[in-house]
């Protein structure tokens, strides 16, 4: 079945790659054999939808061209599929080696080593190896979520979507209707930065509180898209990062490092306690709740009663 499927996929891309006019559904259907062994109209519609989106995905840019008669045609222009001339020296290759590597526990594996076999061929150089160890370090993003895959190409796609997410306060699952902009890792778990219809404003979701499937909405966005969306910005700012104000907490000794990192003040209060000046901004609650028994609120009172509330809802659900 495989190999049928890539027999087809490839005579298609080579009618729309050879052809100086477009095609109608009518001439690639008698043009390419399986499509005339599919039987029935509806059958070949379906199958032919399906392979020109499965093109599409692999990056085939397939032109919809309709004549003066209101009949549809496709072609696929040799100019618009192919790579312009790239000339990449080894610290380049090197860069791209190392992304690519970012990937191959995560779900672009297989993407990120295909793009690079592209790169290959159309001018990488020879004598580099982009899996090649460059360092004693070697970076990796984990990917766990399997909201991840969805969201990515509802992101890439502009499609709404509809998931249940559970907040750290809540008790059980809610309903959320996202209008995605990008995903963003950051301390090590994804985030979602969209337009939540529901709540009529921007909001930050974590993958891993999306509970169910992610499921997808025909309906097109309604809120405008940032020309620029940075999420991480967004996303540290929902965590207190660059916050003015400052929020003072004890920390169990040999604990929360990612808090000692962005303390401005830490001193030693002994009894295996330590006492840190943090920034302190919207989503702090939430991040500070993640370190359980190792982490006390002194001031502000608002903070403390926040993260109280978090544990309290955490401990009934």
């Amino acid at each position: 079945m495989a190999i049928a499927k890539a027999e087809r996929l490839m005579n298609l891309a080579l009618c729309l790659l050879g052809t100086r006019r477009p095609l109608s559904k009518r001439e690639l259907r008698e043009s390419i054999e399986a499509y005339l062994e599919a039987g029935a109209d509806d059958a070949f519609n379906r199958m032919f939808e399906r392979d020109k989106d499965d093109l599409r995905e692999l990056g085939l840019v397939i032109e919809t061209v309709e004549n003066l008669d209101g009949e549809v045609g496709y072609l696929a222009r040799r100019d618009s599929n192919r790579l312009p001339p790239i000339t990449l020296d080894a610290e380049e290759a090197a860069a791209l080696g190392v992304a690519a590597k970012v990937w191959q526990q995560a779900r672009l594996a297989g993407a990120a080593s295909g793009a690079l076999q592209k790169l290959r061929a159309a001018g990488l150089p020879e004598d580099v190896d982009p899996y090649e160890a460059h360092g004693a370090l070697e970076p990796h993003i984990p990917v766990h979520e399997a909201a991840f895959e969805p969201l990515m190409l509802a992101c890439r796609d502009r499609r709404p979507v509809l998931f249940d997410y559970r907040k750290v306060t809540a008790a059980r699952p809610e309903p959320r209707h996202v209008e995605p902009w990008a995903l963003e890792c950051w301390r090590g778990h994804w985030y979602l930065a969209g337009f939540d219809r529901d709540r009529g404003a921007e909001r930050v979701f974590r993958l891993s509180r999306i509970t169910g499937r992610v499921r997808s909405r025909g309906a097109g966005f309604t809120a405008p898209v940032p020309d620029v969306v940075t999420v991480r910005e967004t996303v540290a700012g929902w965590a207190g990062e660059g916050a003015d104000r400052s929020a003072l907490i004890r920390l169990r000794a040999g604990s929360g490092y990612p808090l000692r990192a962005k303390a401005t003040v830490v001193r030693e209060l002994g009894d295996g306690w330590d006492e840190l000046e943090i920034p302190y901004g919207h989503g702090l609650d939430a991040w500070l709740v993640e370190f359980g028994p190792d982490v006390v609120v002194v001031e502000p009172a608002g903070l403390r009663a926040d993260v109280v509330d978090r544990l309290r809802a955490v401990a009934k659900g």
